[in-house]
């Protein structure tokens, strides 16, 4: 059962400093943050001038798909014969739970059959209600970015209920803002999660 907004703020409270705040993430140096410091306020970055896109994993150059070369067996919360539903990283993050919906076969969205289209429909529909349905969990946001590999995956991040800052799309900055949610609890969510879905088909592995 993911934890209550008293547990989880308890758990912040006690791993941040002497002011309150928590330390910053390591986003804050990705060449992608949006924001600079300057005379003390919050400024956007200057932008930068245009340049060739990057190549994505899996295409047009920028090496092979790491998602084609599979995951590792306790990465894999819930399959079938088309899809991997896969934790984004082997360690816990910040929010309660945060999944990733794989196609086993190498396609990016946009270029899906009808048949697959619903399929992510039908399964996203259905992860969206379980994890909402758990206690503690406010809303689940699901969001596709695919700059970085061009092999199709669909991200849920389910939020904390009742800590208002922590809403909308900067709930994904929280998730790495926060401390990691203890290992055993989400070990219980994603079988809780795994579980579920397997109702409608496919084979439950957390």
């Amino acid at each position: 059962m993911p934890e209550s907004a008293d547990e989880l703020y308890a758990r912040v409270t006690a791993a941040a400093g002497p002011d309150g705040r928590l330390p910053s993430p390591p986003i804050a140096d990705w060449d992608i943050f949006p924001w600079d410091a300057v005379d003390g306020q919050v400024a956007p970055r200057v932008l930068r001038a245009p340049e060739p896109e990057a190549p994505r994993e899996g295409a047009e150059g920028g090496g092979p798909c790491p998602a084609c070369a599979g995951f590792a067996p306790e990465q894999i919360v819930w399959e079938d014969e088309r899809w991997w539903l896969v934790t984004p990283t082997a360690e816990p993050s910040g929010l309660p739970l945060v999944l990733t919906l794989w196609t086993r076969e190498h396609l990016d969205i946009g270029n899906f059959g009808d048949d697959e289209a619903a399929e992510l429909g039908r399964i996203a529909n259905r992860l969206v209600r379980i994890m909402e349905g758990m206690p503690g969990i406010g809303r689940v946001h699901v969001n596709r970015w695919g700059d970085g590999c061009a092999h199709a995956h669909v991200w849920f991040f389910a939020r904390p209920e009742g800590l208002p800052d922590i809403r909308g799309s900067f709930a994904v900055e929280w998730d790495a803002i926060l401390p990691p949610v203890p290992d055993a609890v989400r070990r219980a969510d994603l079988h809780a999660v795994a579980t579920k879905l397997a109702n409608w088909g496919g084979s439950a592995r957390a």
